[in-house]
């Protein structure tokens, strides 16, 4: 049996702009998705995925034809059509992984909920990249396209900082380690959003970045990963959402949900509208979002490598 194991994500900064080539600041998870990999001697793969309490939410059967070509061997939905999909492509990358000689049995287990948006599906790209022995970026790019961040914090240790310029993919090391990481705080909104139905809304704005604008997420950027002042921090996280809102034509989630939040400064994370988001203040503080009926908070250090 082959093991491999992959880190989820959070986008930190320039949500949508780094489709666009402008630098990122994105921190691996703690929690992500493994993939355990056995062969049999049939000519069929069999995928079990389990979620973070270990039960069963999604199997399939696929059928390894004597073209080398995978077919359902069960009913087709969704979820099936995008694994498939996924195996196509892995193929194409890959001629001579899978054929009808052998079998495998494909073994998926995350442990953080599907729902919370941190990476069920780049993690799954990169384990299955790992295995296969090819380039996770090509097949994220055949598959579920993106900026390729994910797949970057899915094979990191630390926070990067990450760039795909021209489609030149370039990550660096990111300072980003804050004195003041007990004031940071990740809250789930209970609202799971699409990736790619994110990334087709916003390159269907056609925005402009002109390098006035490039250059103050720069600015930003390079203030973030290396302060150590908790409101220089937050500061800098109400300019970053003044200037995403100004290009996607949504107002900032806290002027939509947490008006009265007056103890620090609150940031979308990723696509706007759902998954987690950022919040300053203290321990105590997080007691205003608990009230409101948002459970699922974590501090920094439990959520975050």
């Amino acid at each position: 049996m082959t093991d491999f194991n992959s880190n989820g994500k959070i986008l930190l900064t320039s949500e949508y702009v780094v489709l666009e080539g402008v630098e990122c600041i994105a921190l691996p998870t703690k929690f992500g998705q493994s993939l355990s990999v056995l062969k049999n001697n049939s000519k069929y793969i069999n995928w079990t995925s389990y979620d973070y309490n270990n039960k069963i939410w999604f199997k399939e059967k696929y059928l390894i034809d004597s073209e080398n070509k995978i077919k359902y061997s069960g009913d087709k939905n969704n979820i099936s059509d995008t694994l498939l999909k996924v195996f196509n492509s892995v193929i194409k990358l890959s001629n001579t992984k899978i054929n009808n000689i052998v079998g495998y049995d494909f073994v998926s287990k995350l442990s953080f909920s599907k729902d919370w948006g941190l990476g069920t599906s780049s993690t799954l790209i990169n384990n299955l990249a790992n295995w296969a022995k090819i380039d996770s970026y090509e097949l994220l790019k055949q598959t579920f396209e993106g900026s390729g961040y994910d797949i970057a914090c899915a094979r990191s240790e630390n926070p990067i900082q990450f760039n795909n310029y021209n489609s030149r993919i370039t990550i660096k090391k990111s300072k980003f380690s804050p004195t003041f990481k007990e004031n940071i705080f990740f809250i789930y909104l209970g609202n799971k959003q699409n990736s790619r139905d994110g990334i087709k809304d916003y390159m269907s704005k056609k925005n402009v970045l002109n390098e006035e604008i490039k250059n103050q997420f720069k600015l930003i950027n390079q203030t973030i990963a290396t302060t150590n002042n908790l409101n220089e921090f937050e500061e800098c996280i109400i300019r970053h959402e003044l200037l995403i809102s100004k290009l996607i034509d949504i107002a900032p989630i806290k002027n939509r949900l947490f008006k009265d939040y007056n103890k620090g400064v609150v940031k979308s994370l990723g696509a706007w509208g759902g998954d987690f988001i950022l919040a300053t203040g203290s321990k105590v503080d997080m007691q205003y979002f608990l009230e409101k009926g948002y459970k699922t908070i974590f501090e920094y250090s439990q959520l975050i490598k």
